[in-house]
């Protein structure tokens, strides 16, 4: 069986493909990887929602990875980040960076992204096409979370680079080596704000560590490299998906563009329309698990298709329309349980405010092609834009 992520048409639109897996079964075995191994996927949303809390499914991958051979060579601070960890250690390195995406805390940041906003925004050229993603989705999450973490504005363009690769699908030398660029950098980076202290988030994650919170240095590499990665990526995908869904729904898009403050209470389903993270990271049974009437062995691993949970009739009636009265603040978009997106405040701040202020400054916006021209990244795990042209 073909790996359906390199299929152009699975891509444009994966739904009818998990809507159809999920009438069969919401859980069922898949093949994965050309090695022939096989894995689970979860296309239900209750299912979904068990799998994503239960601790039976464990996170740990160094301890999934430790008895099997790899060819791998992913650098340890990206393969053992706190995305891959259980209790207590998730629960000790979680609590290091919570306070830094709090409401409150991501209050004091609006100021900070209006300003990137307008000023990405007033280099859009009028009359002629604009990419959305390059002019907007991309580099506004990056400015923001490279602020935060106090990388300076001459790295950020080959740390953009480097991200990305992360999630290049069917190229694990691509992957790994730039696993180690990432990695190198930030324990470069780490070594000359010791010489010269900030007062960057990870100014306070050093201080952690060179303090007494119990944070060896990989984990404080790791830490760094997991929130510049995630502290961007998703939002990216996020506002592309959300302006793309917008675009296709003239209806929709005509209200928030009269109504800018309905904008904040429409992310949510624009989150559960078209959700920025594809398939949640890999998963593996401590012991035997019964899921939606599915019985996985121990040892298995486990993938959540949160793309497709978010469409399950089930929950949300009518899945396939986009509603923006629809009541989704239940959606599975940032996860769920204790690894649900720590920076999920941040990213629903940064959508409102650029949302607003693209349709702002810029009523007239339409898609420049076609939506079966439009080219989707190709990765697993995230479902996002290369590009989307837009005339303005």
């Amino acid at each position: 069986m073909d790996d359906p992520t390199q299929d152009p048409r699975f891509l444009r639109d994966p739904y009818p493909t998990y809507a159809a897996m999920r009438s069969a079964c919401p859980v069922q075995a898949v093949p994965t990887g050309s090695g022939g191994h096989g894995s689970y996927l979860i296309t239900g949303y209750a299912e979904a929602r068990q799998a994503l809390s239960d601790p039976r499914l464990s996170k740990n991958t160094a301890a999934f990875f430790a008895d099997k051979e790899s060819r791998r060579r992913l650098h340890p601070a990206v393969a053992h980040t706190m995305l891959a960890s259980d209790p207590p250690r998730h629960t000790r390195l979680r609590k290091l960076v919570t306070n830094a995406f709090t409401t409150g805390a991501v209050a004091g940041l609006r100021p900070f992204i209006a300003r990137v906003t307008d000023t990405l925004l007033d280099e859009w050229p009028v009359d002629e096409q604009v990419d959305f993603v390059a002019g907007l989705a991309v580099p506004l999450p990056i400015i923001v979370i490279c602020e935060l973490l106090g990388v300076p504005e001459v790295d950020r363009s080959e740390v953009r680079r480097w991200s990305a690769e992360l999630f290049s699908a069917g190229k694990p030398d691509v992957i790994d080596t730039a696993s180690h660029a990432l990695a190198d950098y930030m324990t470069d980076l780490i070594t000359a704000k010791r010489l010269r202290p900030g007062n960057s988030l990870l100014d306070r994650l050093i201080a952690a560590r060179d303090g007494n919170d119990h944070l060896s240095e990989e984990e404080l590499v790791s830490l760094a490299v997991l929130l510049l990665v995630a502290g961007h990526e998703t939002t990216t995908n996020f506002l592309g998906n959300a302006a793309l869904a917008l675009l296709r729904h003239p209806a929709e898009l005509e209200r928030l563009r009269n109504n800018p403050e309905d904008i904040p209470s429409s992310l949510d389903e624009l989150l559960r329309f078209d959700s920025p993270v594809s398939t949640a990271t890999f998963r593996f049974t401590t012991e035997a698990v019964t899921l939606g009437g599915t019985d996985l062995p121990a040892g298995a691993p486990v993938l959540v298709a949160l793309g497709a949970a978010n469409r399950d009739p089930k929950r949300f009636p009518s899945p396939d329309r986009l509603d923006l009265d629809r009541e989704a603040a239940g959606h599975l978009g940032f996860g769920h349980g204790i690894h649900r997106c720590v920076g999920a405040p941040l990213a629903k701040t940064e959508a409102g405010i650029a949302l607003t202020a693209v349709l702002s400054r810029f009523p007239g916006i339409r898609l420049a092609v076609s939506p079966d021209q439009l080219e989707w990244r190709r990765t697993r795990l995230m479902r996002g834009l290369a590009a989307l042209p837009v005339l303005i």
